[in-house]
C-alpha cells in the first residue's frame, strides 16, 4: 500500500491531474514572465511591474489547484508549491505595491531573502511534482527555469538585476 506522499496527481484522479497541469502551466508563465521582466528592465523599466501584477493574479489557478489538493488529500509534494507560491505574491503584492518599499537599490536583505527563497522555492516546488506525472512537461519547466536564470543574469550584468 502507497502513502499519500508516494502517490503522483495521475493517481488521484482527473481533478488533480487538472489541478497538476494548471500548476505547470502556472509555474511556466511565472518563469517566462519574470524573465521577460528582467530582459526589459535596461531599457523599460515599466515593463517588470506590470508584469508582476499578472504573476500576481496566476495565484488565483494555484490557489484553486490548492483547493484540490488538499479535498482529495494529496499529499504535500502537491501541496507544497501553491502554498508556497500564494506566500510569495502576498509579500510581492505588500513590498512591490502596496507599500512600495525599495529594497533591490540598496540592498534590504530583510526583504530580499524571504524574497528570493519564497520566489525560487515556489518555482522549485510546483516544478517538482511533474518530474513523477509528465517528465517531458517537467523538462519544459527545467527549459523555462534556465531561460529565467539567463535572463536575471542578463539584467544583473545590466546593473539592473
Amino acid at each position: 500500500m502507497t502513502t499519500r506522499t508516494e502517490r503522483s496527481a495521475a493517481g488521484l484522479g482527473p481533478r488533480c491531474r487538472e489541478a497538476a497541469l494548471a500548476i505547470w502551466v502556472v509555474v511556466n508563465l511565472v518563469n517566462v514572465l519574470q524573465a521577460a521582466g528582467f530582459a526589459s528592465r535596461p531599457f523599460a523599466t515599466w515593463v517588470n511591474p506590470l508584469l508582476g501584477l499578472v504573476i500576481a493574479a496566476l495565484a488565483i489557478p494555484a490557489t484553486w489547484a490548492l483547493a484540490v489538493f488538499a479535498r482529495r488529500d494529496a499529499g504535500w509534494r502537491h501541496l507544497a508549491g501553491p502554498i508556497v507560491f500564494d506566500a510569495f505574491v502576498l509579500l510581492m503584492l505588500w513590498v512591490d505595491h502596496l507599500a512600495r518599499i525599495e529594497w533591490r537599490d540598496p540592498v534590504v536583505p530583510a526583504i530580499q531573502i524571504p524574497y528570493l527563497i519564497l520566489f525560487f522555492g515556489s518555482i522549485l516546488l510546483m516544478g517538482l511534482p511533474m518530474l513523477r506525472i509528465d517528465r517531458r512537461r517537467w523538462a519544459v519547466t527545467v527549459v523555462s527555469t534556465v531561460v529565467l536564470l539567463v535572463a536575471m543574469a542578463y539584467a544583473t550584468a545590466m546593473g539592473v538585476g
